[in-house]
């Protein structure tokens, strides 16, 4: 099922979603799926318009092709401008997936700073798409158009960062924050290029904050990606990243915690 087929289930009231094995990471389902998922049932507890600010993901466990997804939220606190909510994830009583989300109105200010605009020289019609293999590649990855700047995974770089371009194979209906949040963790973890050889790499907790409003993103637009390493040591790995629209405006950031088994 296309992916904002998935995010439809849960608008259209359904907080029961199952995970095919065509959206599989490995054993376990896509993150970028399941939290597009969870954060779309916490916006649909938002009556008033207030945008997303920021999202504080943890994958606790994996989840399962074998029965559906129970998503649960809770409205932490709701202020005047700002709400808290947490959504998790549950499989067989077991929460996979957590999330506490801000929620916030604009509000007057003296302060402006803004991002400066970044076009990434490429074009992404020239590179060389990675390529998908079955067997050898997570299954999500047949539905997104990667386009590696730096290095592919595993080629023993040097090189600290990883820069690209992605979209969906497909033009999705539409183009929102669950939309993005896909198409954000479709890249593999940074550190990654840097292995000489194939090694298992997840994702153990993700932090992504949005600007607001929101620049425009088309339903068949690239988006621009540009991540660090930050550190790694002892198995684990830290990375920030830049999010941009072709226009070089800036969507998000986004911070992970990954586990490397190598």
């Amino acid at each position: 099922m296309p992916f904002t087929d998935l995010i439809d289930k849960v608008l259209s009231a359904s907080c029961a979603v199952q995970i095919t094995k065509e959206w599989s990471q490995g054993r376990a389902g896509y993150g970028g799926l399941i939290a597009a998922l969870v954060y779309q049932a916490m916006e649909k507890r938002i009556l008033d318009g207030r945008p997303v600010r920021n999202l504080q993901i943890s994958f606790i466990g994996p989840v399962s092709f074998e029965e559906p997804l129970e998503i649960e939220t809770d409205i932490l606190r709701e202020g005047k401008s700002v709400s808290q909510i947490f959504g998790r994830g549950v499989q067989n009583g077991q929460t996979q997936i957590t999330i506490v989300g801000s929620f916030g109105h604009s509000r007057d200010s003296q302060l402006l700073i803004e991002h400066d605009k970044k076009i990434f020289p490429e074009n992404p019609e020239e590179l060389l798409v990675m390529p998908y293999v079955e067997g050898k590649f997570p299954a999500f990855t047949k539905f997104f158009d990667l386009r590696y700047v730096t290095a592919f995974p595993f080629a023993g770089s040097s090189d600290t960062s990883l820069r690209g371009f992605v979209k969906f194979k497909s033009p999705q209906d539409k183009m929102g924050i669950a939309q993005l949040i896909g198409l954000v963790d479709a890249w593999p973890p940074t550190p990654l290029p840097m292995l000489d050889k194939p090694a298992p790499a997840s994702s153990l907790s993700w932090t992504i904050e949005f600007m607001q409003p929101q620049p425009a993103l088309g339903v068949d637009d690239y988006c621009q990606y540009e991540s660090e390493t930050t550190h790694a040591s002892n198995g684990y790995g830290n990375t920030r990243a830049m999010i941009r629209n072709m226009n070089g405006e800036l969507l998000a950031i986004s911070s992970q915690t990954v586990t490397i088994f190598a």
